[in-house]
């Protein structure tokens, strides 16, 4: 008799995670997401994206390598200068994933926002007038 809990956890491991669940595992990482901002203003070598992180360089690369599995950088080679750039695509299926979810919290604040306007105001609470004690 096979276990399905085994089975279904061999499964998973010998299949290849999705295009999105590899961009967003590796956005999970702070040190990947500085990388990129520093990416974001352009190319860098490897030298140049480790020196604000108190790692090694090899730390750092490695951290490239996951960016470049999951397709969010790419390397160039120019002569013994391997520059590292942005690759737009990861992060467009990752902005067509969220903009479902913006679209569904639109709708349900929108919602809210429509049930607020629509209850009737509450009526105004008597405040009893202070007491005046006659010593």
């Amino acid at each position: 008799m096979v276990d399905n809990h085994l089975v279904e956890y061999y499964f998973r491991r010998m299949t290849p995670p999705d295009p999105l669940s590899q961009t967003l595992a590796a956005l999970a990482d702070p040190t990947r997401r500085g990388i990129l901002a520093r990416l974001s203003l352009g190319e860098a070598s490897v030298n140049d994206l480790a020196a604000p992180f108190d790692m090694s360089v090899q730390a750092v690369s490695k951290h490239i390598k996951v960016l470049e599995g999951a397709g969010l950088i790419t390397r160039g080679r120019d002569a013994q200068f391997r520059p590292c750039r942005l690759a737009p695509e990861p992060f467009k299926a990752v902005q067509a994933f969220l903009d479902d979810y913006r679209r569904f919290w639109d709708r349900s604040l929108d919602g809210l926002a429509d049930y607020l306007r629509e209850m009737p105001d509450p009526a105004p609470s008597a405040s009893p007038k202070p007491s005046k004690k006659k010593s």
